[in-house]
């Protein structure tokens, strides 16, 4: 599934955010591409997540390679949705390689609290 948000009238050289969402087994796997920021990109981020969640999966994969920024709302709404999971005995991971988004994730220490790995394949094999 390819989720892409309507361009944003009032920015006209904003790209907009696109997300790849996955299945593997039993976890789906998200690529986040773009800015992961206030407004529009970070409730387009809840509402794919929250439609995951509402189909019954309990184990998530959010990809941060292809984020090029991400703020406070973007981080808000991985917190809501590791929250959500862990109340139904769920996960969420986080791939995020070195780079202005790892920064931001160890500056707040959201990789103390929610399990934040180099590669796809180290955050499936800990589920």
């Amino acid at each position: 599934m390819k989720v892409v948000p309507k361009r944003h009238h009032e920015m006209p050289d904003h790209n907009p955010m696109e997300i790849d969402v996955r299945d593997q087994g039993d976890v789906s796997i998200v690529d986040v591409h773009g800015r992961l920021a206030i407004g529009e990109s970070a409730e387009q981020l809840h509402e794919a997540l929250n439609s995951i969640v509402r189909r019954g999966v309990h184990k998530v994969v959010v990809i941060l390679n292809h984020v090029t920024q991400i703020d406070s709302s973007g981080i808000s709404t991985l917190v809501r949705v590791a929250i959500g999971l862990a109340r139904e005995k769920g996960s969420l991971h986080l791939v995020c390689g070195p780079g202005r988004v790892r920064d931001s994730l160890t500056v707040t220490r959201l990789v103390d609290a929610i399990p934040t790995f180099e590669t796809e394949a180290q955050a499936l094999a800990k589920f």
